[in-house]
Protein backbone atom coordinates (compact mmCIF):
# COMPACT_ATOMS: atom_id res chain seq x y z
CA UNK A 1 0.00 0.00 0.00
CA UNK A 2 2.87 2.37 0.82
CA UNK A 3 4.40 1.74 -2.61
CA UNK A 4 1.09 2.54 -4.31
CA UNK A 5 0.69 5.78 -2.33
CA UNK A 6 4.30 6.78 -3.05
CA UNK A 7 3.83 6.05 -6.75
CA UNK A 8 0.69 8.22 -6.81
CA UNK A 9 2.56 11.10 -5.15
CA UNK A 10 5.43 10.87 -7.68
CA UNK A 11 2.96 10.70 -10.58
CA UNK A 12 1.21 13.86 -9.34
CA UNK A 13 4.56 15.64 -8.97
CA UNK A 14 5.61 14.62 -12.47
CA UNK A 15 2.33 15.84 -13.96
CA UNK A 16 2.68 19.24 -12.28
CA UNK A 17 6.27 19.48 -13.50
CA UNK A 18 5.12 19.19 -17.12
CA UNK A 19 2.53 21.97 -16.80
CA UNK A 20 3.99 25.25 -18.01
CA UNK A 21 3.11 28.65 -16.55
CA UNK A 22 1.81 29.79 -19.97
CA UNK A 23 -0.70 26.91 -20.19
CA UNK A 24 -4.28 28.12 -20.34
CA UNK A 25 -6.82 30.04 -22.37
CA UNK A 26 -5.75 33.45 -23.76
CA UNK A 27 -7.68 36.32 -25.38
CA UNK A 28 -5.95 37.93 -28.37
CA UNK A 29 -6.08 41.63 -29.10
CA UNK A 30 -8.82 42.73 -31.45
CA UNK A 31 -8.01 42.46 -35.16
CA UNK A 32 -8.78 44.86 -37.99
CA UNK A 33 -12.51 44.04 -37.83
CA UNK A 34 -12.68 44.38 -34.04
CA UNK A 35 -13.07 40.64 -33.51
CA UNK A 36 -10.80 38.57 -31.30
CA UNK A 37 -9.94 34.96 -30.51
CA UNK A 38 -9.50 32.73 -27.51
CA UNK A 39 -6.39 30.57 -27.94
CA UNK A 40 -5.77 27.46 -25.86
CA UNK A 41 -2.04 27.13 -25.07
CA UNK A 42 -0.42 24.00 -23.68
CA UNK A 43 2.45 21.58 -23.95
CA UNK A 44 2.93 19.49 -27.08
CA UNK A 45 5.86 17.26 -26.33
CA UNK A 46 8.75 19.39 -25.07
CA UNK A 47 7.40 22.50 -26.83
CA UNK A 48 4.42 24.81 -26.41
CA UNK A 49 1.55 24.97 -28.90
CA UNK A 50 -1.67 26.95 -29.22
CA UNK A 51 -4.98 26.25 -30.94
CA UNK A 52 -7.87 28.58 -31.79
CA UNK A 53 -10.58 27.69 -29.29
CA UNK A 54 -13.27 30.34 -29.85
CA UNK A 55 -13.83 33.36 -32.11
CA UNK A 56 -15.76 36.53 -31.26
CA UNK A 57 -16.99 39.47 -33.33
CA UNK A 58 -16.45 43.13 -32.39
CA UNK A 59 -19.55 43.03 -30.15
CA UNK A 60 -18.29 40.00 -28.21
CA UNK A 61 -20.68 37.54 -29.85
CA UNK A 62 -19.27 34.03 -30.32
CA UNK A 63 -18.76 33.17 -33.99
CA UNK A 64 -19.63 29.47 -34.24
CA UNK A 65 -19.05 29.38 -38.00
CA UNK A 66 -15.52 30.88 -37.89
CA UNK A 67 -13.56 28.81 -40.43
CA UNK A 68 -10.37 28.57 -38.35
CA UNK A 69 -11.80 27.07 -35.16
CA UNK A 70 -9.57 24.27 -33.92
CA UNK A 71 -6.62 25.28 -36.10
CA UNK A 72 -3.17 25.42 -34.63
CA UNK A 73 -1.93 29.00 -34.40
CA UNK A 74 1.29 28.48 -32.35
CA UNK A 75 3.69 25.54 -32.50
CA UNK A 76 7.25 24.50 -31.64
CA UNK A 77 7.59 27.29 -29.04
CA UNK A 78 10.55 26.45 -26.79
CA UNK A 79 10.49 27.52 -23.11
CA UNK A 80 13.68 29.48 -22.38
CA UNK A 81 12.95 30.08 -18.67
CA UNK A 82 11.91 33.24 -16.91
CA UNK A 83 8.63 33.43 -18.84
CA UNK A 84 10.39 33.63 -22.23
CA UNK A 85 9.60 31.39 -25.22
CA UNK A 86 11.45 31.34 -28.54
CA UNK A 87 12.10 29.49 -31.80
CA UNK A 88 8.41 28.88 -32.44
CA UNK A 89 6.04 29.60 -35.30
CA UNK A 90 2.82 31.58 -35.34
CA UNK A 91 0.13 31.67 -37.98
CA UNK A 92 -1.66 34.99 -38.49
CA UNK A 93 -5.20 34.12 -39.67
CA UNK A 94 -5.87 37.70 -40.80
CA UNK A 95 -2.95 37.52 -43.26
CA UNK A 96 -2.83 33.74 -43.75
CA UNK A 97 0.92 33.83 -43.17
CA UNK A 98 3.25 31.98 -40.84
CA UNK A 99 6.05 33.78 -39.01
CA UNK A 100 8.94 32.93 -36.70
CA UNK A 101 7.68 33.65 -33.23
CA UNK A 102 8.61 34.41 -29.66
CA UNK A 103 6.54 35.05 -26.55
CA UNK A 104 7.09 36.67 -23.20
CA UNK A 105 4.96 36.19 -20.10
CA UNK A 106 4.57 39.26 -17.85
CA UNK A 107 3.23 38.13 -14.50
CA UNK A 108 0.60 35.43 -14.81
CA UNK A 109 -2.01 37.19 -16.93
CA UNK A 110 -0.24 39.07 -19.74
CA UNK A 111 1.47 37.41 -22.71
CA UNK A 112 3.30 39.32 -25.43
CA UNK A 113 3.25 37.32 -28.66
CA UNK A 114 5.38 38.35 -31.64
CA UNK A 115 5.67 37.16 -35.22
CA UNK A 116 8.95 38.09 -36.88
CA UNK A 117 10.62 38.22 -40.31
CA UNK A 118 14.13 39.05 -41.48
CA UNK A 119 15.77 36.87 -38.84
CA UNK A 120 13.86 38.52 -36.02
CA UNK A 121 14.77 42.08 -37.00
CA UNK A 122 11.19 43.05 -37.85
CA UNK A 123 8.43 41.89 -35.51
CA UNK A 124 4.70 42.51 -35.19
CA UNK A 125 3.10 41.66 -31.90
CA UNK A 126 0.08 41.60 -29.67
CA UNK A 127 -0.53 41.53 -25.96
CA UNK A 128 -2.86 38.71 -24.95
CA UNK A 129 -4.68 38.44 -21.63
CA UNK A 130 -5.39 35.27 -19.68
CA UNK A 131 -9.00 34.10 -19.70
CA UNK A 132 -8.32 31.07 -17.44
Amino acid sequence: MKKLTLAAVFAAMATSTFADQVDGLWKTQSGDTGGYLHVSIGSCGSAICGTIDTAFDKDGNEQLEYENLGKQIIWDMIPEGGGKYDDGKIWAPDRNKTYSSKMSLDGQNTLTVKGCVAGGLVCRGQTWTRVQ
